[in-house]
């Protein structure tokens, strides 16, 4: 019955609109959804991390292995893995169906990010802050993704190609298989602080230190690699405030751009990237908002405040069609003035109503005579005749 309540038209929205939750598990400083979008993980400054239910906004599962913040989580495709890296300089492999460490990866520097790739879990890369990358597997263990000092790194969607950006604004482009470095080229004269690219691997968007976030096409990587270039479609930029910018997110079609805004700016902007325009501002929260999220499946956007760890939620407030209870059941979109008549708030004796009562029960009630017209308002006594004008059909050779 409430879903009868709902406009259907409302679901149409792309994006959430309102901030309708807040969720307080301690201090959170990075929240990642699973691909299906029905469980939260919650890093929080304390190296504790927490699965959080969508449905109840609960805590279901609590995950102890880290003794310092959190710096990135990444699920796995199924789901049931998890893999957490910490300012502690270690990475974890978590099984959520067992609630146990599978794997554990310890480094000699701090950690900037680290994520495995979407074809195999067993492929790690591991971006050490102001040092190589590290990339990690079954057959070979650790060994150094490249020779330059990286600051970010992260996969291809199609798993056969990884991205490093470094503290020169440099981008490369390196086969998994052969960890050959294909492709290189300097996007700007600042350290690239996040990678981010789209779900079907067209997109890439970079957060650089030099307050720009630029949207690149990516090549065909068919084609051979001497013949690709990242060509820079939008650059997006607070010009009035020069902001710059902690995080940044596309959606699941890649349509739309969320990038957190450093400083006392505390709001999210999203921008439409076909056309590069600022299409929203999220408000809400009173204070700088760090980590971000995009739930595709529930069309939810969440963030973290820097000072409380607090999690914000905007989600779409659908309508409820009240007039699906009654048919003579009218909304309005303001009060008006209603004139009641003259007896309705007349008080009646009891034994007045209880005879109108007793009258309306003694009506007898025709269920013998058969109606002559049907709810269409079609005669019943009369056969329902098409009319057919065999003027306008063509018959082939040999009908009649």
């Amino acid at each position: 019955m409430n879903l009868a309540l709902l406009d259907p038209f409302a679901v149409l929205k792309e994006f959430p609109e309102t901030l309708t939750h807040t969720l307080n598990f301690g201090h959170s400083v990075y929240i990642k959804y699973n691909n299906s979008g029905d469980y939260l993980a919650s890093g929080l400054s304390s190296g504790t991390i927490l699965i959080i239910d969508n449905d109840t906004k609960n805590v279901i599962r609590k995950l102890q292995g880290h003794i310092r913040a959190i710096q990135s989580l990444k699920w796995s495709s199924c789901g049931r893995y998890l893999l957490s890296s910490s300012r502690d300089w270690k990475c974890l492999l978590w099984d959520l169906k067992f609630n146990k460490i599978i794997k554990k990866f310890n480094f000699n520097g701090p950690i900037w990010n680290a994520e495995f790739s979407s074809k195999n879990i067993s492929d790690i890369v591991v971006a050490l802050y102001d040092n190589t990358p590290k990339i990690i597997d079954e057959t070979h263990g650790i060994r150094d993704l490249d020779d330059d000092k990286s600051l970010v790194t992260t996969f291809h969607p199609d798993g056969e190609h990884i991205f490093i950006g470094t503290n020169k604004g440099i981008i490369k482009i390196i086969s998994r298989e052969t960890l050959e470095v294909l492709f290189t080229q300097k996007i700007s004269n600042s350290s690239i602080k996040n990678i981010v690219i789209s779900s079907n691997g067209r997109k890439m968007a970079i957060n650089s230190s030099d307050r720009i976030i630029r949207q690149i096409t990516l090549p065909e990587f068919s084609t051979d690699s001497s013949l690709w270039e990242l060509e820079t479609d939008h650059k997006y930029q607070d010009v009035v405030n020069r902001l710059q910018w902690n995080s940044i997110l596309f959606n699941s079609n890649s349509e739309y751009l969320i990038a957190s805004a450093f400083g006392s700016a505390h709001v999210i902007y999203m921008w439409e990237t076909s056309m590069g325009s600022l299409v929203k501002i999220l408000e809400g929260p009173k204070e700088e908002l760090v980590d971000i999220e995009w739930n595709f499946r529930k069309c939810i956007i969440g963030a973290t405040g820097i000072d409380s760890g607090t999690i914000y939620l905007w989600t779409l407030v659908i309508p409820q069609k009240w007039s699906a209870l009654a048919p003579d059941f009218v909304e309005i979109e303001e009060n008006i003035d209603y004139e009641e008549k003259e007896d309705e708030f007349d008080i009646v004796p009891e034994d007045e109503i209880n005879q109108k009562q007793l009258n309306e029960e003694d009506e007898l009630i025709d269920i013998i005579t058969k109606d002559k017209t049907d709810a269409r308002g079609y005669q019943l006594d009369k056969p329902f005749v098409v009319d057919i004008c065999y003027d306008q059909i063509e018959l082939s050779e040999g009908e009649e």
